[in-house]
C-alpha cells in the first residue's frame, strides 16, 4: 500500500505538471478596436449604396429615362429621333438627317457650321462652309437648280459660270461690272427705261464680223462727242437717209452776184461745199456753183 501510494503520487504530480507551467486561452470572435472599425466600415458602406441609389434615381429622373430612350432622344424603328435643342461635342456620324414636317432643320455654331463630302477613299470632294464673313463652297461643280422641274438656274465650274434663269437683274447703282470682253447676241433695256453704254475713262468698243446694228424704233438715235466723230467706211459708202439732213454750226460763205438788186428776196437756199481738208461750209445757192466764188472760207480752216 506504501509503494501504491506514493506510485500514485508520483502519478499525479507528472499529470498535473504541464498545466499548472503553460495555461493558454484562445478567445473566439472579434474584440476591441478591431470590431470598433468593421462596424465602422459596414456602416460606410451602407451609407455609399444609400447614396448610390439616390443618386442613380435622381440621374434617371432629370435625364427623363425611359424604355425607348433619355430626355429628348428617341429610339424608333426608322433610326434615332431627337427632339428640341441638341448639341453634340465630338463628331456625328450619320447617314441622313430629317426634320420634323412642320419644323424647319437648323444646324447653329458658335463659330461656323462645315458639311464634308468625302469618297470611298477618305479624300475631301466636296466642303460648304457658313460663317460669319462669308459663306464658301468647295467643289468641283456649284449648282442651284429650280424647286420645279430640277431646271438649273445657276452653276459654276473651272471653266465657265452658267446663268439659266430667265432675266438676271442687276440692282446696283453702279450697274454690272465686267473686266474682260462680253459676248452676247441682244443687249435690251427693262421698259420705259434707257439704254445706256458707257465707258468713264476709257474708249467703249463694239466690234461684230457681220456688222452692228444700233435701232430707235420710236425715239432719236443722239451721238455726242467732246471732239471728232468719225464715220468711215473702208470699203462700203456711207449712206444717210432721212426726210431731212441738217448740219448745224456750219459757216456761211460770201457770194456777190454780178447783177445785184436791192429788191432781191432774202437767201433762203444755200449749197453744201466741202474745202479740200473735208471741212463741210454753205455757199448761197445761185443759178451754177457758187463753192469756188466763197472758197475763200477754206483758208480760215
Amino acid at each position: 500500500f506504501q509503494m501504491t501510494r506514493e506510485q500514485y503520487i508520483l502519478a499525479t504530480q507528472q499529470n498535473s505538471l504541464p498545466r499548472t507551467e503553460n495555461p493558454q486561452f484562445y478567445p473566439v470572435g472579434i474584440y476591441g478596436w478591431r470590431k470598433r472599425c468593421l462596424y465602422f466600415f459596414v456602416l460606410l458602406l451602407l451609407v455609399t449604396m444609400i447614396v448610390n441609389l439616390a443618386m442613380t434615381i435622381w440621374i434617371l429622373k432629370v435625364m427623363n429615362f425611359t424604355v425607348d430612350g433619355m430626355g429628348n432622344l428617341r429610339v424608333t424603328k426608322k433610326g434615332i429621333r431627337l427632339e428640341g435643342i441638341s448639341e453634340f461635342l465630338l463628331p456625328l456620324y450619320v447617314k441622313e438627317i430629317n426634320s420634323r414636317k412642320d419644323s424647319p432643320l437648323v444646324l447653329q455654331s458658335d463659330r461656323n457650321v462645315t458639311v464634308n463630302a468625302r469618297n470611298h477613299m477618305g479624300q475631301l470632294t466636296g466642303q460648304l462652309t457658313v460663317g460669319a464673313d462669308a459663306v464658301e463652297a468647295q467643289c468641283k461643280r456649284f449648282e442651284v437648280r429650280s424647286s420645279e422641274g430640277g431646271r438649273v438656274l445657276f452653276s459654276a465650274d473651272e471653266d465657265e459660270i452658267v446663268i439659266g434663269a430667265d432675266r438676271l437683274k442687276v440692282t446696283g447703282t453702279e450697274g454690272a461690272v465686267f473686266g474682260h470682253s462680253v459676248e452676247t447676241p441682244h443687249i435690251r433695256a427693262e421698259p420705259s427705261q434707257d439704254l445706256k453704254l458707257e465707258s468713264p475713262t476709257r474708249s467703249l468698243v463694239m466690234e461684230a464680223p457681220r456688222g452692228v446694228q444700233v435701232n430707235a424704233a420710236a425715239g432719236d438715235l443722239k451721238a455726242t462727242c467732246r471732239k471728232e466723230l468719225h464715220l468711215q467706211s473702208t470699203e462700203g459708202e456711207i449712206f444717210l437717209n432721212a426726210d431731212t439732213i441738217r448740219l448745224g454750226n456750219l459757216p456761211v460763205g460770201s457770194f456777190s452776184s454780178s447783177s445785184p438788186s436791192s429788191s432781191a428776196p432774202r437767201q433762203t437756199i444755200y449749197e453744201l461745199c466741202a474745202c479740200p481738208n473735208g471741212k463741210l461750209y454753205l455757199s448761197p445757192a445761185g443759178a451754177g456753183s457758187t463753192c469756188q466764188s466763197s472758197s475763200n472760207i477754206c483758208l480760215w480752216s
